[in-house]
């Protein structure tokens, strides 16, 4: 019998899911525009950043999830996280040209200085982040629901990347994105945001009641993942991290460079317009799809999402007209955040119960570490001998192009081989 959730749990899921996924959003689709347009970022230090953010996520998530565990206590991490996260994205607001160029009168290249001074202030953002969102918010989702209802708990939280692109999208459509005024704008009103909802979450999170860890080793906690013994015991769990790190790095390959791509290389001025009809019908697709998981288990569920994603990757790589990339997009969203909530709804169904907050360092392992650094890794590869265009300062920058798509593709093929012995384990835990 399914288990019933109030109308509470269902508005906190949506609220802090959905500030986590702006706040995400503009971290990894929009930090990279930001210093690719402020400071004429290369490729090379775009893949940096977003590897520098996934190690931090990964270590962040392993400790905090074990502490909160250790405690028996998520909300305080979550609020008080919120709160924190907030206020370190609106920082972000006073990394300004001017503002460096009065802060090192001396110093030669400020592009320089404010590369290396976002890379920097990510991480900490990315700390604070994953500490509310990564570790806490996420095993209080696992603490707070079943397997009866788990899938459509994380059909709602996988549709929220997608719903905050299209509000992030919304929301920076009237700025231009090469003035910093905009940029202050951007960072104070999301940081604002993410702090207020903190706030309100003080409200509206019911703490679970979680049982402490009986191991009183700390940083024994921390490794508990890690040890062999727990990977035997839990064979199913670790293949599908891994599956769900290949299908990371699939992303990866080509998300850093999105938005880029859309504007820079294919002239598409009015892309929110193009991508927000995909994004709302990728959104209601994912929101029943976790449904669909809970009734037909993982295996018939993850190959519709494979497929899609793959037949995205194809469409994008043929075609550049505002049609077909429309369509190559509608299909890519929809594998990718389809397969979030299959492969994160299955995740949280063979978590060792109790042991959330420990677990959720693997699942940042898998779903951000691995393909945080080898995602943009291959894509700063593919994209080495791009074509460059010349700025109005006399300064070069980079042009993404097409083969991003098809480097991702070849990932998505490997996934399909890293699946196979996964479906074999589970038809044989059918037995």
């Amino acid at each position: 019998m399914k288990t019933k959730k109030s109308a509470g749990f269902w508005l906190a899921l949506t609220i802090f899911s959905l500030t986590g996924q702006i706040a995400w959003v503009v971290e990894n689709m929009y930090f990279n525009v930001f210093i690719y347009k402020m400071f004429n970022a290369s490729a090379e230090n775009i893949s940096l950043m977003v590897a520098a953010s996934a190690v931090a996520a990964t270590l962040t998530t392993i400790i905090m999830g074990a502490l909160s565990d250790k405690l028996g206590k998520r909300k305080i991490f979550i609020c008080g996280g919120y709160i924190l996260w907030g206020m370190s994205i609106g920082s972000f607001a006073f990394i300004r040209n001017d503002v460096i160029s009065s802060l090192f009168p001396m110093a030669t290249s400020v592009a320089a200085i404010g590369v290396t001074t976002v890379i920097v202030m990510d991480c900490v953002m990315t700390f604070l982040g994953s500490t509310a969102n990564d570790a806490c918010f996420n095993a209080w989702l696992t603490d707070s629901t079943d397997s009866t209802n788990r899938g459509a708990a994380e059909g709602i939280n996988a549709m929220m990347p997608l719903v905050a692109i299209l509000a992030v999208f919304g929301g920076f459509m009237s700025f231009n994105l090469d003035k910093e005024e905009s940029w202050t704008t951007i960072f104070l009103v999301i940081g604002g945001a993410v702090a207020v909802i903190g706030i309100l979450g003080i409200f509206l999170i019911k703490d679970t009641v979680v049982k402490r860890s009986e191991n009183n080793n700390y940083f024994n906690n921390i490794l508990y993942g890690f040890k062999l013994s727990v990977v035997k015991s839990n064979v199913v769990l670790y293949v599908t991290l891994a599956a769900f790190a290949v299908f990371g790095i699939a992303i990866q390959i080509f998300m850093p460079y999105l938005i880029l791509y859309y504007n820079v290389s294919l002239g598409m001025d009015n892309y929110v317009l193009i991508m927000a009809p995909a994004v709302i019908i990728a959104s209601v697709v994912t929101a029943f799809y976790g449904r669909f998981y809970d009734k037909k288990g993982f295996k018939i569920s993850v190959i519709p999402a494979v497929l899609a994603l793959a037949g995205g990757f194809i469409i994008l790589f043929l075609f550049k007209n505002t049609a077909m990339v429309f369509v190559g997009s509608l299909f890519m969203m929809c594998g990718y955040l389809s397969g979030m909530a299959v492969f994160g709804a299955m995740i949280r169904d063979y978590t060792p119960e109790g042991k959330a907050g420990m677990f959720q360092g693997l699942r940042i392992v898998g779903q951000v570490l691995i393909p945080g650094i080898i995602g943009p890794y291959i894509g700063s590869l593919v994209l080495k001998n791009a074509e460059t265009i010349v700025n109005n300062d006399g300064t070069e920058s980079f042009v993404p192009n097409e083969n991003i798509y098809a480097a991702a593709l070849v990932a998505t093929i490997v996934l399909v081989v890293v699946l196979l012995p996964l479906f074999r384990m589970l038809k044989k835990k059918e037995f």
